[in-house]
């Protein structure tokens, strides 16, 4: 899991691997598989650098490779 920050400052987790894809017009948009938007504060290249932290800690790079 990866925290994420709401534009309210509610800060909490969610998996990764459930994110469609990143949208930015001009606020970070999480497209998730259900179909749900959550917007964050963070930037693309900080959710980036969480995404791949987190793989790595998982060992999902290593099927990968």
């Amino acid at each position: 899991m990866i925290q994420v920050t709401r534009l309210d400052g509610k800060e909490y987790y969610i998996n990764p691997h459930q994110i469609e894809s990143i949208e930015v017009h001009p606020d970070t948009t999480l497209l998730m598989l259900s179909g749900k938007h959550v917007i964050v504060r963070e930037k693309v290249p900080e959710l980036i650098e969480r995404i791949v932290e987190y793989r790595r800690q998982i060992g999902a790079f290593k099927n990968e490779e």
